[in-house]
């Protein structure tokens, strides 16, 4: 498959391209641009001169449009979650079950949200009345990463067409057909020229033209830590918003009367779905002394079956890593763990499934006998990799939960009402769930603290990030 930018309502080539390699076979399957400065400046440019117009369009005009995109994704899921296998790795039953609904989900959640989205007023007992505006900033850059393509891309653009931005957006260029296809749809449903822009390529070249253009006036970003950094201190000093969704060392906090059953269930899936590549996986499992043994057998026995295979396969359950250099890097922190003293209790190898021995698989792998300094548990490794560590008390816990530079998400398991309450909000991350994983209310803050990043996405809070507030005094 050929990709092509998407710039002022037209597809457009550029002069080099990039390989587009299967993670499933590892074969290259189609191209790429190789967009830079010059693409960039092609899209700004049409994004501002499409500004005026979609910023004074209605809430319910642009919210029509976001539904009527809503609707081709709906109607072009089974081709979507294809794609999204082929090009991410992943099983094409998450795909079709999580990744293509998302989608859809995002744009409808803000095409609603939209029109529900007030403005305030605060009296001054007869003196002046005060009234807030949200206005559209201008031309917005969104950013988003290969592991969730479409369900990620969508979170992003949404809120930010929604309150009235024009859009230059990157997907990654590991896996950009989704958002390639999204782009065939625009014009058909009803977004003006140069609203929403589309540019492929590379994060040094097109990501930081499009970051350090001096017209862009804000950057969704959601990545690694490292590149977070860096896109903070070319923005920062610009004064310019931001919102950054980095990475993760997320904690399972397993208390010795949890519901032993589900929290086996659910920690084998919030370990492994997606092959450990959500920044929302668990990555630490802390057990309680007690069960500690129990749960890691019965942990280990399950990993152990699992079977990798062709992402396209219905049956398949755990796909590949998204490419042949993250497969490597997993590996090296499977060395690194053996380095540090850590016992592989299953997995730690590559696997080669009948008929695509050529892709990237990674065994579902557990490692115990690790200290919470080693680098194993404090660096993100983003892979089907996880440590066990066991602990005697609620304080010990909370330590080993918090020790990491990063904070962004957690789960807890514990049939005890009050420890529940009281260990989740002695947690440093942006969400907790308790007794359960992944269980997400749109309406809801999304995002971390320290290391994870900055900002909120989700609810209301990513229309006001999309929005700049003005405040108008009336004197009675």
């Amino acid at each position: 498959m050929e990709v092509l930018n998407f710039v002022d309502g037209e597809f457009q080539k550029t002069a080099q391209v990039l390989e587009n390699v299967a993670p499933g076979t590892g074969e290259v399957f189609g191209t790429i641009p190789r967009s830079g400065s010059k693409e960039v400046e092609k899209a700004m440019a049409a994004a501002k001169r499409a500004f005026p117009v979609w910023s004074n369009s209605s809430a319910v005009e642009r919210a029509a449009c976001l539904d009527r995109l809503a609707d081709a994704v709906r109607e072009h899921a089974s081709v979507l979650a294809k794609h999204e296998a082929q090009d991410n790795g992943k099983p094409i039953s998450l795909a079709a079950q999580v990744d293509i609904p998302r989608a859809e989900k995002n744009l409808r959640f803000y095409a609603s949200g939209i029109q529900h989205f007030a403005s305030k007023s605060h009296a001054m007992e007869g003196e002046a009345i005060n009234y807030t505006l949200r206005k559209p900033l201008g031309v917005v850059a969104c950013i988003s990463p290969w592991n969730l393509p479409l369900y990620l891309f969508t979170w992003k653009v949404a809120p930010a067409l929604a309150a009235g931005n024009c859009v230059v957006a990157k997907p990654s260029e590991l896996t950009p057909v989704t958002a390639y296809l999204l782009s065939t749809w625009v014009r058909q449903a009803g977004f003006p020229d140069g609203v929403f822009n589309i540019l492929h390529g590379l994060g040094p070249e097109v990501g930081e033209a499009l970051v350090n253009h001096p017209d862009i006036a804000a950057v969704s970003f959601t990545g690694g830590t490292l590149t977070g950094a860096r896109i903070a201190s070319q923005v920062a000093p610009k004064f310019k918003k931001m919102s950054l969704e980095l990475g993760g060392k997320n904690p399972a906090i397993i208390f010795d009367d949890a519901d032993l059953e589900e929290a086996l269930r659910m920690t084998l899936r919030s370990s492994f779905a997606n092959q450990g590549q959500i920044c929302l996986c668990g990555s630490r499992i802390l057990i309680q002394r007690s069960v500690y043994d129990t749960f890691k057998l019965s942990l280990v026995a399950k990993a152990s079956k699992m079977v990798a295979g062709d992402p396209l396969h219905p049956d398949t359950k755990l796909g590949a890593v998204v490419s042949e250099a993250h497969m490597q890097k997993i590996m090296s922190y499977i060395e690194l763990a053996k380095d540090e003293g850590g016992q592989v209790l299953c997995g730690g190898h590559r696997l080669h499934p009948e008929g695509v021995e050529g892709g990237f698989y990674v065994a579902p792998t557990i490692i115990e006998g690790l200290g919470p300094q080693c680098r194993t548990n404090q660096e993100e490794i983003f892979g089907p990799v996880v440590t066990l560590q066991p602990f005697d008390t609620e304080e010990e816990a909370l330590k080993l939960a918090n020790d990491t530079a990063y904070g962004l998400a957690a789960t807890l398991w514990t049939t005890n009402l009050k420890r529940a309450h009281r260990v989740a909000a002695g947690i440093e991350s942006g969400m907790v769930w308790v007794n359960t994983w992944l269980l997400r209310d749109l309406r809801t803050p999304f995002g971390g603290v320290k290391d994870s990043g900055l900002g909120r996405e989700g609810g209301f809070e990513a229309l006001e990030f999309f929005t700049e507030s003005q405040n108008i005094c009336i004197k009675l």
